[in-house]
């Protein structure tokens, strides 16, 4: 059972005034457990309360020097009998497993060395698999940490070092912190160290990923350096911490935590081989999301996580503009609106949707909230506060900003508070906004009618006054105007536009469903690839996505855009979501299974076709991955291997040769003993997950029964069960794979049980079927829901996941066209 609202709210007015002082003993790296004692100060109203440690061993605990018998459940240390009114002091020592699954203590041996990593991920309510505190986000306080490791490893944690001797690091006590703020990450990390500011500031990454990180050193020092210059001058508040070293570890389940001190980061992001123009601008905006929460998240946090929007949906937003306006990554937008505004979309039609800023009451566990770190609280949120910003004025959206963080810094705060100061700085109405836009589910459509006179009209169907470009294209597709308007209650004609096509939130300014009149849909069919604004042109295709999602565009019709304007396409970030689209939830949600390899074929085709167009080596190599997912040339394959570069020029970079492996091993043209030597020639963690997922690929029974026996292993990586799961679905195959369908909907809700929230994710999003599921597996699931749902059989955070992929599988009779 996770913390309840209710428990929170009591135990955060009872308890006051708390530190820790966390010490921690790594140096048995090899065992199972490591060493965790932490001193909690604080008064309390009350003679009773608990804090949480999670699966301790050896458990002793203290109050104010002399040992207690505390009862424990294997969550929480329940304290009675304590002094009430003045300071008390609580030791709490134990042994703390370590994790595979990246929730917690994770531990992790590189194959290129056998060298190991132990890093503390935590979120939410996780700190408590590695110290014993009040893990809720509104009881802040300040944290002394020590550790005990290998003295050949390097220690890096919230604060500066102030000692590192015997192999003893010390840190610098940290200013009031929620425990899911906690990091510590020791290694033999490679470390590339600067000053800038005034503070110490550094990149670290795994010692067999020193030639990567040396490589884009200098690029993601000049990144760090220009986002970090840049909030100086949107936030009036300074950077709150003494130092910002940023880390790629491996086993992440996030992208990245916000962790101050040491933000953590998913070490893919640190590719090896080749990095694109695209893959350099997707994690500068990561980059600058995880500085943008120092102040909305670190300094100012949220009181409790029905408004995890004040960290993500900010955060989300300024990432997106200090990468461009800050970092010099123009184009950013192009990323949200093709691949995670789209995304939002969906979210916001299925049965789990929620406000952007929900009620307290609708969060009423940690469980429940870890399910709204979701496209809703990111993506949408983000749209929202764009439209915000759009309507209100950047001057007026900074100045109540600034005011909100400097009311509240170090402290808890919520979204009354931010309306409020947002409402002081500005004329306008925006509780009123708010009220509309935050705390109500769904999105409005705008739609384009068209008079008698060919004059187009924009009406608005929903409740929410928008502000927004809308731009006018020639009969050619060409672009001759944009103007911005105001849409709310009146509809808004544009005769200047006469016989014209017209594009609504042409430049994505509000978050709507768009429906074009017949003439300008038209138009976009025709000349979509001719529209030169490459905003307006991400605009439309999303809009194409989400046609055939709800049905209004039939995969059928979406390829036939993808084979007529993918030739031609010059931005990668486009192509590779065009892309993603046709063979994600085009070919494994909308296509029934019969249909599948005619989706892959035509995909194929529209690579090799735009390919043969281009010359631009950043979109080649974007089709080439494209190629390398579709193509059934296992000869042409197999000849990429051998030349390490594919005919049309694009060098293989061990990602792209994996997944040509992958795809070889899918047709049947690779065997075990190939893929072994490719993984013999890899010889790194990537290359052992590269060869996970090619083994799983294989077109038999037998590859598919040994990868559910990994993927079933108890105590199986997140990441080599993810890697497996997208070897084992196979969209033109489902009858190899029926077995294992059933086996993943019986044996899903024990594993997530047992590894919790994030392996859940894995599990529940990343792993689930990416096939056609046959009427019955289709009724198993819904069933399985129904009778898990107030049971507890399914996890809360399973539940979630599976009931949002039920809503989105389409009725079958709809698919078929």
């Amino acid at each position: 059972m996770s913390l309840t609202l209710a428990e929170a709210r009591a135990r955060s007015t009872q308890v006051s005034d708390v530190s820790y002082d966390i010490d921690l003993d790594l140096r048995d790296h090899a065992g199972e457990t490591f060493g965790s004692t932490t001193t909690l100060r604080f008064t309390t109203s009350a003679p009773s309360t608990f804090v949480e440690l999670t699966d301790a061993r050896d458990l002793a605990v203290s109050v104010d020097g002399r040992p207690v018998e505390a009862a424990y459940n294997g969550r929480r240390v329940t304290l009675e009998r304590l002094p009430v009114g003045r300071p008390v002091e609580v030791r709490v020592e134990a042994r703390v497993p370590y994790v595979s699954d990246g929730d917690g203590m994770h531990r992790m041996t590189d194959p290129v060395d056998g060298e190991t990593y132990v890093s503390a991920y935590l979120s939410l309510d996780i700190a408590q698999r590695v110290f014993a505190c009040f893990d809720q986000p509104d009881i802040k306080a300040t944290m002394a940490v020590s550790v005990a490791a290998d003295p050949r490893w390097q220690v890096i944690g919230n604060g500066r070092v102030t000692s590192s001797e015997a192999g003893r690091w010390v840190f610098a006590t940290t200013p009031r912190l929620c425990p899911s703020l906690f990091v510590v990450c020791a290694g033999p990390w490679h470390s590339v160290t600067w000053e800038h500011a005034g503070l110490p500031f550094g990149w670290h990454a795994r010692a067999s990923l020193a030639a990567e990180l040396d490589r884009d050193a200098d690029e993601l020092r000049e990144t760090t350096n220009d986002c970090f210059d840049h909030y100086a001058t949107l936030f009036d508040e300074p950077y709150p911490f003494d130092s910002y070293d940023q880390l790629f570890g491996p086993g992440h389940n996030w992208g990245a935590m916000e962790t101050p001190g040491c933000v953590t980061y998913r070490d893919e992001l640190l590719p090896r081989g080749r990095v694109t123009d695209d893959q350099r601008s997707r994690r500068a905006t990561v980059i600058a999301h995880e500085m943008a929460h120092m102040w909305f998240g670190n300094l100012v946090t949220m009181r409790w996580w029905e408004d995890t929007w004040l960290n993500e949906s900010f955060a989300d937003y300024m990432g997106y503009r200090v990468a461009a306006d800050g970092a010099g990554f123009g184009g950013t937008l192009v990323v949200h609106e093709a691949t995670r505004k789209p995304a939002a979309y969906v979210a916001d039609e299925r049965r789990s949707t929620h406000p952007v800023a929900p009620a307290p009451e609708d969060v009423p566990d940690v469980d429940s909230a870890f399910t709204n770190f979701d496209s809703i609280s990111y993506a949408k949120g983000n749209s929202c506060l764009r439209q915000l910003v759009t309507w209100l004025g950047d001057d007026d959206f900074l100045a109540g900003v600034n005011a909100h963080l400097t009311r509240h810094r170090f402290g808890n705060a919520t979204l009354d508070d931010l309306v409020g100061a947002l409402d002081t700085a500005s004329p306008r109405d925006v509780r009123g906004w708010a009220e509309v836009w935050l705390r109500r589910t769904g999105f409005d459509t705008v739609v384009v009618r068209r008079r008698d006179d060919g004059v187009p009209v924009l009406v608005r169907e929903g409740v929410r006054p928008h502000r927004f470009s809308v731009s006018a294209l020639d009969a050619d597709g060409v672009l001759v105007g944009t103007r911005l308007v105001d849409l709310a209650d009146e509809e808004v004609p544009l005769p200047e536009w006469a016989d014209l096509a017209v594009v609504p939130n042409s430049q994505g300014e509000t978050f709507a469903r768009l429906r074009l009149d017949d003439l300008s849909a038209a138009t976009v069919a025709e000349h979509l690839g001719a529209v030169d604004d490459e905003v307006t042109r991400t605009v439309l295709w999303a809009h194409a996505f989400d046609e055939v999602r709800t049905g209004a565009l039939a995969p059928a019709g979406f390829l036939d855009l993808v084979e007529r304007h993918l030739p031609g396409e010059q931005r990668p970030a486009l192509v590779s979501a065009v892309l993603d689209r046709a063979l994600g939830p085009v070919l494994t949600r909308s296509t029934p299974a019969a249909e599948a390899s005619s989706v892959v074929d035509r995909v194929a085709a529209a690579c090799r076709s735009a390919l043969a167009a281009t010359d631009d080596d950043q979109v080649a190599i974007a089709l080439t991955r494209g190629l390398a997912a579709t193509s059934r040339d296992a000869a042409a394959l197999l000849g990429w291997l051998e030349a390490g570069r594919t005919d049309a020029g694009v060098d293989l970079d061990p990602g792209l040769r994996w997944s040509t492996v992958a795809r070889l091993a899918t047709l049947g043209a690779l065997d075990e003993a190939a893929i072994e030597a490719e993984r013999q020639r890899d010889q790194t963690f990537a290359g052992e997950l590269g060869a996970a997922r090619a083994l799983a690929a294989r077109p038999t029974a037998e590859a598919k029964a040994a990868a559910w026996a990994t993927m079933s292993a108890p105590d199986v990586s997140n990441r080599v069960f993810e890697a497996c799961a997208q070897g084992l679905w196979d969209p033109e195959r489902v009858e190899l794979c029926t077995a294992y369908v059933d086996a993943y909907l019986a044996d899903s809700p024990a594993i997530c049980e047992r590894r919790g929230q994030g392996f859940s994710l894995v599990v529940g999003r990343n792993a689930f079927p990416a096939l056609e599921l046959s009427p019955a597996q289709r009724r198993r699931l819904a069933d399985t829901l129904a009778a898990g749902t107030g049971s507890g059989s399914v996890p809360t955070v399973l539940a979630r996941l599976w009931n949002d992929q039920l809503d989105d599988l389409p009725d079958p009779a709809r698919i078929s066209h």
